[in-house]
């Protein structure tokens, strides 16, 4: 391996990203955070890096094996570098802004570092941008950051956009019902987590846990059968809360694509409510997900788009026309046409052809005796 080579290696999951894939993951964050904005969601901007103990605690407590880890030389103590924004808006809702009258909103946008891939997301290193509303345990706040999430996404132009809820908090809550053990519940997560009515097999409460996985799909006929099902009174709770929530997303939202699987729990550990996850129509990946969690005590609800599947699925806007001004253009005269939409790119050296020149350097006009002339003119 040449030099040359060897020091464009970079390691798995950590790529670098170049124009124009650079600007269309720079636009689509600045479009969702401008949508974010005009519905009152302020943004913040918590730090890459914390003390482990901060970072790594509460709702973060989950993350722990996916930080990367390091010595700060000025403390002495341990730091994590974050693997997840939401942790931190947690902390900086509880701390810093405690005293900012509830509900709180707000967005933010920025990288993650993770020590693991995974098989439907190879990078290590991605955007997040997301919103949080907490102080608020009513369903139309679920219903509020489902809709905005939902929002988002469309607005970057991506078309099929469906939502699928569930419910983490309803297998325990059944579990409890039926005084399963410790032991019988690992059974059950598994058996539930492979959607596998064999798993079942023996287990107390099997038909009931075969018919909680029947009743997947459309959310209307998933939300009937979970409501015709003999439930304990704190299950019934959560379904009657689940429902809530999809009635209040489809008033405003009529024509969303709206599923439930009520019984999926991977990767919604640390929600205590209803949670969802962020699909485009012919994709196995997901964009984005959230739910309901606690955010230092208090009740709260949020969203993470992850940029770099939303920039699969999200058409490229048409990049800038390119306008090469000669050597000695007045900057004024450059400003005129930056006004009308066009990037410059100013010439350095005396070109013997400024059409040429233009052309080397992919621009696609350049500037004939004060006009934009496209270079294929």
């Amino acid at each position: 391996m040449n030099d040359t080579a060897a020091r464009a290696l970079l390691p798995a999951g950590l790529p670098d990203i170049l124009p124009p894939e650079a600007q269309h993951e720079a636009s689509a964050v600045a479009r969702l955070m401008e949508g974010f904005a005009s519905h009152g969601y302020e943004p913040v901007k918590p730090p890459l890096i914390e003390f482990e103990e901060s970072l790594l605690s509460g709702s973060g407590a989950g993350l722990a094996r996916s930080s990367f880890r390091l010595m700060d030389p000025a403390s002495g103590r341990m730091l994590a570098l974050r693997p997840d924004m939401t942790p931190q808006i947690s902390r900086i809702a509880s701390t810093r802004m405690a005293d900012v009258p509830r509900p709180l909103r707000l967005s933010y946008a920025g990288e993650v570092l993770r020590v693991q891939a995974s098989q439907l997301r190879p990078e290590r290193q991605f955007a997040q941008a997301g919103i949080e509303l907490i102080g608020s345990d009513n369903a139309e706040a679920d219903a509020e950051i489902i809709r905005l999430a939902h929002e988002g996404l469309e607005r970057l132009g991506i078309s099929g956009v469906s939502v699928d809820l569930t419910l983490p908090t309803l297998v325990p809550a059944v579990a409890d019902g039926l005084g399963l053990d410790e032991e019988a519940l690992a059974r059950l997560r598994d058996a539930l987590d492979h959607k596998d009515p064999a798993r079942l097999q023996g287990l107390s409460g099997q038909k009931l846990f075969e018919s909680l996985l029947r009743a997947t799909g459309p959310a209307d006929k998933a939300l009937a059968a979970l409501e015709a099902l003999d439930l304990p009174p704190r299950a019934r709770e959560e379904i009657a809360r689940l429902k809530a929530v999809a009635v209040a997303v489809r008033r405003d939202a009529p024509s969303m694509t709206l599923t439930v699987d009520a019984v999926e729990s991977r990767g919604f550990e640390y929600h205590c409510g209803v949670a969802f996850t962020l699909f485009a129509s012919g994709q196995s990946f997901e964009l984005g997900r959230g739910g309901r969690y606690l955010a230092g005590g208090e009740g709260a609800v949020g969203a993470t788009l992850f940029m770099d599947t939303v920039l699969k699925c999200a058409p490229m806007k048409a990049a800038q026309p390119r306008l090469y001004l000669p050597l000695g253009t007045a900057w004024e005269t450059g400003q005129g046409f930056r006004d009308q939409g066009f990037s410059t790119l100013a010439g350095l050296e005396l070109a013997a052809d400024a059409k040429k020149d233009a052309i080397r350097l992919n621009c696609t006009h350049w500037l004939n005796q004060g006009r934009a002339v496209s270079v294929r003119e």
